[in-house]
């Protein structure tokens, strides 16, 4: 670096002492997961992803795990094998542990354990004082949409909700897959013999099938939407 001359700042020493400096020159507000990662804290703005779950990237594949609550699982004397697989096939959720005390599965609920809209409530106390858009990821998992409603008016209603509170803008919509691959290191003949996100056993376990039937008649028996039905999300 040329240090033979300097620039003049006196004229922005002046400005700054008149007008002060905005926050939008200084900060930038971003969930900066893979710097997160990287250092063992939380992603900046947003609550935990997982507290154990495999991560992808051009680098390679790796474990992240949350040090904290290891750290709190082994003062309470509750840190072992049998834990390490819980975790497993909870997918890094403590809620259903029942070794877990009340007041950790408070303190360490994961993204998808958090109602949006309470991140969606503190974004709105921040913009205030953010000259710039916030990089917010919203979580929406379909297992918490009440009973009776679709989750098309859900993610409507959650982002009518932002725009409302003052959010100039969102960033990722993260949501849970329907199924997920069964993990190879979990016996899950310890848990039922059934993976944790089957709920129940498959609507078409108890088929029979009917060789002297009518194929076509079969397939017309099979239940179809209505284009006429407002309440059909399929084709929207």
């Amino acid at each position: 670096m040329d240090r033979s001359s300097q620039m003049d700042w006196t004229p922005v020493r002046e400005s700054i002492a008149q007008h002060g400096v905005r926050n939008s020159n200084t900060m930038a507000i971003a969930p900066t997961a893979t710097i997160a990662n990287i250092i063992g804290v939380s992603q900046s703005i947003e609550p935990t992803y997982k507290n154990l779950y495999a991560k992808a990237n051009l680098s390679g594949n790796f474990i992240v795990l949350n040090d904290y609550l290891v750290e709190q699982l082994k003062e309470r004397g509750l840190w072992d094998a049998k834990m390490v697989e819980d975790l497993k096939y909870y997918d890094g959720s403590v809620m259903e542990i029942d070794r877990v005390p009340a007041d950790m599965k408070e303190i360490f609920r994961t993204s998808f354990e958090v109602d949006s809209k309470w991140l969606i409530a503190c974004a709105a106390r921040r913009q205030k004082w953010i000259d710039m858009g916030q990089s917010l990821n919203l979580y929406f998992d379909l297992n918490q949409v009440p009973e009776g409603q679709k989750n098309g008016p859900a993610l409507s209603d959650m982002y009518f909700f932002a725009w409302e509170a003052g959010l100039k803008t969102t960033y990722y919509l993260r949501s849970l897959a329907a199924t997920q691959i069964e993990k190879s290191t979990v016996n899950i003949n310890n848990y039922g013999g059934r993976a944790k996100w089957m709920k129940s056993e498959s609507a078409s376990a108890n088929i029979e099938g009917q060789p002297n039937g009518n194929d076509h008649d079969q397939k017309s028996a099979v239940p179809t939407c209505s284009i006429l039905d407002p309440e059909c999300e399929a084709c929207q």
